[in-house]
């Protein structure tokens, strides 16, 4: 038996190798800069909870200044007694009811107009698109005086039936690309079996569903939670959310800075968690249907 022999690289080929090989460390080395640079002001931004006040505010900023917890301490209300609890479980509340309504709404349309499609379901798609052309700051008056007449000032079902219409188009777009890819034979397989609309949804379309519908929800209450306007103009004390409490910490006496980032920092918490949980749906969600 006869072994074949490897022809040797010429010399252009070793050339464009290596010319290869300095293109992909540079790429490289320019991705890792540039996650570094998106990461940088949160980085910046704990460290800053980390300083006490007066080495917080230096300019220039102190890296190197000594770390302490006094920023964690005023948030929690060590010193004034006024917790930040009631925000957070307000934000949470809103943010994760609005959520489950938006799935529930935005499953059975996304439905209607990807895999039974109704009549001119473009244009139906186009309506829920030029939902988000009017600036929300332009609905706040209206809004304002609907919640007056109603009595729902400064309540908290008010900002989840707020926050569900606000997110319902972009969770129906969403969805409707991703049930897109759904084979409609599987569907019909259910239905010949006698499933019902309802079973479909739930037991078929659902689970084929769960990356694309774990990245809307996750999209949808990051929305939420990030929500001021609208929380900042109807809440008062009772409904107030975690944004409106971070802008307490801006008075006429000054910018505590520190406890400002501290506050920051536990705010942004359950959004990281509510990502870090759902990493491997988010991904395979927004990648679905990129190859075809």
């Amino acid at each position: 038996m006869t072994t074949a022999t490897v022809p040797a690289p010429t010399p252009s080929a070793r050339g464009a190798l290596r010319r290869a090989k300095r293109r992909s460390t540079a790429l490289g080395l320019l991705a890792w800069a540039a996650g570094l640079a998106f990461c940088l002001p949160a980085l910046w931004m704990l460290l800053t909870s980390l300083h006490a006040e007066s080495d917080a505010a230096t300019n220039p900023p102190s890296l190197f200044a000594p770390l302490t917890l006094d920023g964690y301490r005023a948030f929690f209300g060590a010193d004034t007694g006024v917790t930040p609890w009631p925000p957070l479980l307000n934000s949470l509340g809103a943010s994760f009811f609005s959520t489950v309504l938006v799935l529930l709404l935005a499953l059975p349309a996304a439905y209607a107009l990807s895999i039974r499609r109704v009549r001119k379901w473009t244009d139906v798609m186009f309506f829920f698109l030029s939902t988000k052309m009017l600036p929300v700051v332009a609905g706040l008056l209206p809004v304002y005086l609907f919640a007056k007449n109603a009595g729902m000032l400064d309540n908290i079902w008010l900002l989840v039936l707020l926050y569900t219409s606000m997110n319902l188009p972009i969770a129906v777009w969403m969805m409707q690309s991703f049930l897109a890819d759904i084979p409609v034979s599987v569907i019909e397989a259910a239905q010949v079996d006698g499933a019902r609309l309802p079973t479909v949804l739930a037991r078929v379309v659902a689970p084929m569903a769960a990356p694309g519908i774990a990245a809307t929800a996750l999209i949808c209450f990051i929305f939420s939670w990030n929500e001021l306007l609208f929380a900042r103009v109807l809440t008062g004390v009772v409904a107030q959310t975690a944004p409106v409490f971070l802008t307490g910490f801006v008075t006429s006496q000054g910018l505590f800075l520190a406890q400002l980032c501290a506050a920051s920092v536990v705010v942004s918490l359950p959004v990281l968690a509510a990502g870090y949980a759902a990493q491997d749906k988010l991904v395979q969600g927004l990648s679905l249907g990129a190859v075809k």
